[in-house]
């Protein structure tokens, strides 16, 4: 079986493996902790039908597995499949649970299946084991249903090597937007029950909210889908809040950034984008309500390059003191990181810079981010034009006492 990606499905000590077969078969997963011999413990799952919505309708079967009672930090080996085939074997490590470890993760967004500049740098990283998860914040394949849905099936492939050896977790980008995102919904499987348009999980101190700007631009499947997403995320927000003694970074993803200084006509180009303000330039924006809450770290993508800003609220600068601006930052730090590689190429930034933007790099590459304990990440971007140098390095540190909301 083909095209394996990993997945956690937000509940401790578990992972879920899915995986994609041309006719319906058995679902199930043999692992186990030695790399040659018996595979003692097995899990069974679901399989569910997919029909492209190309003119061919190619049909394929859908399968998912959740492995359960997994031993924090251990390496497990495992192969799925059925009777009919198995997969080669593959490693991942379970994640640790609690908040006292120190997650690290591969960020990016905008790949594709053409000129995936990232990937070969990120498998390396992978098989030398330099992160716990992935976080691929929207625009895969480019795209999962051309050709009826065989660009799908190749990147799927191609990312294979880092996603069925890590959890590999997502959110929708303008990319998916073909027949309702019904390739993004088939193809991972994320937590929660929204089909992956929204969701949120714990690893090590840290919330991690995942959503989708999209409903903003693509209202013909629904504006119930912006108000609906909002109110989630406002309930989210005060439960992670309440949670801040355990957990104390907040970070959000979402594919469409609020802010850019590219040279574009995109959203994040026009002072009143529709991801910060909302519908109409007043409803259910999220800069005012990540504000209110004290979203630490909001991770974008979009646009085909990197891009750090100041911490800002509403094109004010808030940084914590003119020496460490992102030591106690006043306002959420914004991380664009689109330039993983896809067939459009990268993004111009426009001549001049704006005064929120830090830094800006119009190179191929992917940012790695630390979350060492509860008062210190950091953010490094790793330029694959200049052979993996680290072109970006800084640590937003946010001390535990007082850090609750900025109003």
């Amino acid at each position: 079986p083909p095209q394996l990606a990993l997945s956690h499905p937000g509940e401790p000590g578990s992972m879920t493996v899915t995986w994609t077969t041309w006719v319906p078969t058995h679902s199930e997963v043999q692992f186990g902790l030695q790399l040659t011999g018996p595979l003692p413990l097995r899990a069974q799952g679901t399989f569910s039908p997919f029909v492209d919505g190309g003119v061919l309708r190619r049909k394929f079967y859908i399968h998912r597995v959740t492995l359960r009672g997994l031993l924090p930090g251990v390496q497990y080996v495992y192969r799925c499949g059925s009777s009919r085939g198995w997969s080669r074997r593959f490693r991942f490590r379970a994640l640790k649970n609690g908040p006292h470890w120190s997650p690290r993760l591969a960020v990016f967004g905008d790949l594709g299946a053409d000129n995936p500049k990232a990937l070969p740098r990120l498998r390396r990283d992978t098989q030398q084991g330099m992160y716990d998860a992935v976080l691929h914040v929207g625009d895969f394949a480019y795209n999962m249903d051309q050709d009826n849905a065989r660009v799908g099936d190749k990147f799927m492939r191609l990312i294979e090597p880092v996603a069925a050896s890590l959890p590999y977790m997502t959110c929708p980008g303008n990319h998916e937007e073909r027949y309702n995102f019904s390739h993004y919904k088939a193809r991972f499987s994320m937590p929660g029950n929204n089909q992956g348009l929204w969701y949120s999980w714990d690893l090590g101190p840290a919330h991690i909210i995942s959503f989708s700007t999209e409903v903003y631009f693509f209202l013909n499947y629904g504006r119930h889908l912006v108000e609906r997403q909002f109110h989630w995320l406002e309930s989210d927000l005060q439960k992670a809040n309440k949670n801040r003694a355990a957990r104390p970074w907040i970070i959000t993803m979402g594919h469409r950034p609020m802010y850019c200084s590219n040279a574009d006509l995109d959203d994040c180009t026009w002072h009143e984008s529709k991801v910060r303000k909302g519908l109409l330039g007043k409803l259910y924006g999220l800069e005012d309500l990540f504000y209110k809450h004290g979203v630490d770290l909001q991770l974008w993508a979009h646009e085909h390059s990197y891009e750090r800003l100041w911490p800002i609220y509403d094109y004010q600068v808030f940084n914590g003191s003119r020496e460490m601006p992102y030591t106690n930052p006043r306002g959420p730090v914004h991380i664009i990181t689109g330039s993983a590689g896809c067939e459009e190429r990268l993004t111009p930034f426009s001549l001049f810079p704006r005064p929120w933007s830090a830094l800006r790099v119009k190179e191929y590459g992917y940012t790695r981010l630390h979350i060492l304990n509860g008062s210190h990440i950091r953010i490094q971007q790793v330029s694959d034009d200049q052979d993996g140098k680290i072109v970006d390095d800084v640590w937003v540190v946010r001390p535990l006492l007082g850090r609750m909301m900025y109003l």
